[in-house]
């Protein structure tokens, strides 16, 4: 399985884009930053898997919608919730067509839902939503690779993710790190991480599983990149574990 990263944090900037990461060319997690890809790529997409409907994980929706438009098809999963909310939106039809049913001979969309906790195969991977904790309603994804191989991303979440390690076993977890551990009550109170935060997590994970997984993070704040950096450096050399922060353009296999 290789992956490939478009957008590692959680704001716009020079060299930073909202999350959006693509698996084997195919399958993508979150649509942040999808658009910046060319159109024969973004045409070569099977599927897209949100993880909630912040406007930082959704806003390539309809810009994609337009651009395979008459010229493709992609399907868009996630749970109902999430996919209500972007057809209100977003393709409500007022500052975009609704690409649900545009072009008529065509459409460019198709919405799926994905009920919490079920397998299901999209573009050839078994995929399996998982609830986490986040201020609005959030699913993380396993997605399996045919070989075996397992990745989990968590999307947004904030502390208390020991339900959801009872349901994963991934040789990468990709959650988030929005901020540094001086922002730690602030970022518990909005449901994010800091490092500090993301050891308790690794720790209870470990104790659930038995082994902690290779972890990559996305979603950093980029005000923060070097204090943010050095924290993680820290957790990692208490782990024993290799944690690294994402990047854009990143690639990596599993």
């Amino acid at each position: 399985m290789e992956l490939e990263v478009l957008g590692a944090h959680m704001t716009e900037q020079e060299k930073a884009r909202p999350p959006g990461i693509i698996l084997d060319g195919v399958l993508a997690l979150d649509a942040g930053s999808l658009s910046g890809i060319s159109i024969t790529r973004q045409l070569g997409l099977q599927g897209i898997l949100l993880s909630h409907y912040h406007y930082d994980h959704v806003r390539d929706i309809p810009v994609i919608g337009m651009n395979i438009s008459g010229k493709g098809f992609l399907t868009v999963y996630s749970t109902q919730t999430t996919l209500e909310v972007l057809s209100a939106y977003l393709l409500d039809g007022k500052m975009y067509p609704d690409f649900r049913n545009w072009p008529d001979y065509k459409p460019a969309l198709k919405l799926v839902s994905i009920e919490p906790l079920e397998q299901v195969n999209v573009a050839g991977y078994q995929v399996m939503a998982v609830p986490v904790s986040h201020s609005v309603p959030a699913v993380g994804y396993q997605v399996s690779s045919p070989d075996g191989k397992s990745i989990f991303y968590t999307g947004d979440t904030g502390p208390g993710l020991a339900p959801c390690w009872e349901h994963v076993s991934p040789d990468l977890l990709i959650t988030e790190l929005s901020m540094p551990d001086r922002m730690q009550d602030w970022a518990i109170r909005v449901t994010h991480l800091t490092p500090a935060l993301l050891k308790k997590e690794l720790d209870e994970f470990h104790r659930i599983k038995g082994y902690l997984p290779r972890v990559l993070l996305v979603h950093l704040n980029p005000d923060f990149q070097e204090e943010a950096t050095t924290e993680v450096a820290q957790v990692a050399g208490s782990l024993g574990v290799e944690i690294r922060l994402a990047y854009e353009g990143m690639k990596t296999s599993i």
